[in-house]
Parts: structure tokens; C-alpha cells; sequence
């Protein structure tokens, strides 16, 4: 009934019937949105959030829902990293109401305008500028938006064709091998490679992953040449 009413509301639904299913399908998977129940088969929806917080990323919004209604599951839903927390049972309009309030609180969180800064690299968006270690990257305009995206959704999965459209601004009517052509270049070009403490993955049959490696000493980085890379 839920999926039904999210699916009726203009957007995509899936549903997994146990934590297991669910971490599978989330690392393979780009999702938005996050609706979890406490009780699952040989699981528990706090256990399966707490899993999300420590190894997720980004901040995925995520709204609990549940029949359990004690101010201590509140309260320890919410200290896990939940968003929102609604108890059955619910009304169609009020849970939409939620779902609309979590998805532009999570907009706002990922203005196309604001500066980010990860590790060792500045995006500056408004300026269309790059930095490693504070020296400028040369790059073609595609291959600035694309590494926008990814620096911006560090651990989540993006499709080809969620890139095309948000980079190319088409749906499916070119090649996907463009965006593992640009994907390639990008992880030479910025050093996205394990030795340098990042892993710009490819997902079987979906799309790419940045990651983030854990490495003693980034700062001191300098394999790489930064104003010198080829568009």
C-alpha cells in the first residue's frame, strides 16, 4: 500500500524483505530515500539504520515507520540518524506530506551552487573550478559536472543513465560507454585511485561509486600534475 502510494505520487519504489536483501541492493542501487520498519526477519530496522549511518557517506534521508510508538524507540530511532519517525498507523496524505519535507530538506543540503571540499579537492561550482592540494585542474565543462556529482555523492551508487541526464542533460538516447569514456579520463586525470586513497568504481551493471580510502599521509600527495592534465 505504501509503495502504492508513493508510486501514484510520480516516483520509483522498491522494496527488499530483509536487511540482507537491502544491503545488497543498496550497494548496487541509487536511491533517494530511505523508509524503514523496525521489526525485519532476523534483523531490526535500527540495526539496518545504524549500518546506513556507518557506512554510507552521504547523508541518505531516511524516515522510520513503524507500529512501535514508545518515546524510548522515538528517541533511539532518531540518535541512530533517522530524519523522521512516523507510527502506524498513517494516512496517505500526512506520509506524503513527510516524504516531501525529507526530499527538500535534502535538496537544499545538495545546493548546485555552494563550494565542496573533500580531502584534498575544492569544487567550487559557481566558479567552474577544481583544486588539488590548492592547485588548479584543467578540465572540459562535462568533466567538471561529472566530477561534481560524484564529490558530491561520495559512497553512492549513480546510474549511466541518472549521469547522462544530469551531466548531458539527456535520457537514454546516447551511448552509455560516454560516461565510461569520461569516467576514465576523470579517474586519471584527478588521481582517483587507490594509491592516491580513492576508488572511483565501476558497479556491474548499473553505474559508479566514489570512495573514499583511508591513507596515512594525503597531504604529501604529489604524484600527481595538476594544471598539466590534457582536456
Amino acid at each position: 500500500m505504501l509503495a502504492a502510494w508513493i508510486e501514484e505520487d510520480g516516483h520509483a519504489t522498491q522494496i527488499f524483505l530483509s536487511a540482507e536483501d537491502f544491503q545488497r541492493g543498496f550497494s548496487q542501487q541509487s536511491f533517494d530515500l530511505l523508509i524503514l520498519d523496525w521489526i525485519l526477519p532476523e534483523s531490526s530496522g535500527l540495526q539496518v539504520l545504524r549500518w546506513i549511518r556507518q557506512t554510507v557517506e552521504w547523508r541518505i534521508p531516511v524516515l522510520f515507520l513503524t507500529r512501535r510508538d514508545a518515546e524510548t524507540d522515538v528517541v533511539q530511532a532518531l540518535e541512530a540518524g533517522a530524519d523522521d519517525y512516523m507510527a502506524k498507523p498513517v494516512s496517505r496524505a500526512v506520509v506524503l506530506a513527510r516524504l516531501h519535507a525529507l526530499a527538500r530538506r535534502a535538496k537544499l543540503s545538495e545546493d548546485l551552487t555552494r563550494t565542496i571540499e573533500v580531502a584534498e579537492f575544492r569544487i567550487n561550482q559557481s566558479e567552474g573550478q577544481l583544486t588539488r592540494f590548492g592547485e588548479p585542474i584543467t578540465m572540459t565543462e562535462r568533466e567538471f559536472r561529472l566530477a561534481y556529482m560524484l564529490f558530491s555523492n561520495v559512497g553512492r551508487v549513480l546510474s549511466r543513465e541518472y549521469l547522462l541526464k544530469v551531466v548531458w542533460g539527456k535520457q537514454s538516447n546516447i551511448a552509455t560507454r560516454t560516461v565510461d569514456t569520461h569516467v576514465s579520463r576523470l579517474r586519471q586525470k584527478l588521481g582517483l585511485t587507490p594509491e592516491h586513497g580513492w576508488l572511483l568504481k565501476a558497479v556491474y551493471q548499473h553505474g559508479y561509486r566514489l570512495e573514499q580510502l583511508s591513507r596515512p599521509d594525503a597531504g604529501q600527495d604529489t604524484g600527481m600534475q595538476s594544471s598539466e592534465a590534457s582536456a
